[in-house]
């Protein structure tokens, strides 16, 4: 079974991915419109969430990859 904080960013980098994927689906299959600058923020916050999660998803199935973490992974990744 995987230690608690394991389980917190797993479940963390799920949520936050789903909420900005479900933004992405707005805009692309729903039509929703967003000034262009926004788009771009849009997608680089589920790219970065995206991320998060397979990451946390490898380390809670016990297959995580020992990696130096990148410039991305905890700066602007919030929203």
């Amino acid at each position: 079974m995987p230690d608690e904080e394991t389980i917190a960013e797993y479940k963390e980098a799920y949520e936050n991915w789903h909420k900005q994927l479900e933004s992405v689906h707005a805009l692309l299959i729903e039509g929703q419109r967003i000034p262009p600058i926004q788009i771009k923020g849009l997608l680089n916050r589920e790219s970065r969430w995206k991320r998060r999660y397979d990451r946390a998803r490898l380390k809670l199935l016990g297959i995580e990859e020992e990696s130096e973490p990148t410039e991305d992974d905890d700066e602007g990744a919030e929203g």
